[in-house]
């Protein structure tokens, strides 16, 4: 009776182990191939066709941002108009963007406006906000239409 016993805790213990190792390279798996995931596809040609002007007329012709628009990640598509308050980015429920991303911190980013222009700032995330391909230390402005990654999401400011 005690040698089933301690086969059976031995075969346990080694599917325990397996399903650690199983686990241990699934995340890795998802971290080295997130990147890949994220990276901003090229834009379509934003030509006269599709706004009856040039994209040089239009950024012209408008001054500042009016909205924040989700381009990749699981919120892709999503579109929140801009106010005078400041747009908070993360996991917690009170962001005005809220994150279902395991690489966002609860509290990630910030947007906010100064005058016509809007910046971004990490709130100390642990993964890092980036800014088109450069990471930010210090608030930075944004520019319309440039991407702006906060984990597996990334945003752009249109007008």
């Amino acid at each position: 009776m005690q040698g089933l016993i301690l086969q059976l805790t031995r075969a346990g213990f080694l599917l325990l182990l397996w399903l650690f190792v199983w686990a241990v390279l699934r995340t890795l798996r998802s971290d080295i191939y997130a990147a890949s995931g994220i990276r901003p596809q090229p834009r379509p040609n934003r030509s006269s066709r599709a706004s009856g002007l040039g994209l040089g007329s239009v950024r012209r012709g408008q001054k500042g941002a009016k909205y924040l628009v989700v381009t990749h990640g699981s919120l892709a598509g999503t579109r929140i108009t801009l106010g005078a308050q400041p747009v908070l980015i993360g996991r917690a429920d009170d962001s005005t963007l809220v994150l279902t991303d395991d690489y966002a911190s609860t509290r990630h980013a910030r947007l906010s406006q100064r005058g016509d222009d809007w910046y971004v700032e990490d709130l100390g995330s642990t993964n890092g906000t980036y800014l088109d391909r450069a990471k930010v230390t210090t608030a930075v402005r944004v520019p319309l239409g440039t991407p702006v990654r906060v984990g597996k999401t990334v945003i752009e400011l249109r007008s």
